[in-house]
C-alpha cells in the first residue's frame, strides 16, 4: 500500500523560466506532427471526393457545410508549413555553426 507523502517541490522548479532555445524544438515537432496529420487526412479525403481535382469549385462542391472549416484549415496548414520550413532552415544553420554569437569576443574585454 502506497502512502501519500507530501514532499516539498525543489526550489529550482519555481525559478525556471522557459527559454526560446527549448521552445523552438518543441514547436517544430508539433508543427511537423500537424503537417503529417494533414497529409494523412488529405490522403483519406481525396479518394472520397470522387475527382482528385483540388480546384476551388470542386473542393467546395464535394464538401458541404464546411464553408468556414476548410479556409481556416488551409490557412493553419500554410502557417504550420512556413513555420516548420523556416525553423528547419534555422536549425540547419545552427548545426553548421552560423547564427551563433562568439562568446569569446564578448567576454575578452
Amino acid at each position: 500500500m502506497k502512502k501519500n507523502i507530501h514532499r516539498p517541490l525543489p526550489p529550482h522548479l519555481t525559478l525556471y523560466m522557459s527559454q526560446l532555445t527549448s521552445t523552438f524544438p518543441i514547436s517544430h515537432r508539433i508543427s511537423g506532427a500537424f503537417l503529417a496529420t494533414m497529409v494523412l487526412f488529405s490522403a483519406f479525403v481525396c479518394p472520397k471526393m470522387g475527382l482528385i481535382s483540388l480546384t476551388y469549385e470542386n473542393f467546395y462542391q464535394s464538401s458541404p457545410n464546411s464553408s468556414k472549416f476548410i479556409p481556416s484549415s488551409v490557412g493553419l496548414t500554410a502557417f504550420a508549413l512556413c513555420f516548420h520550413l523556416f525553423h528547419g532552415v534555422r536549425h540547419l544553420l545552427l548545426d553548421f555553426g552560423h547564427l551563433l554569437l562568439d562568446v569569446r569576443q564578448k567576454f575578452s574585454a
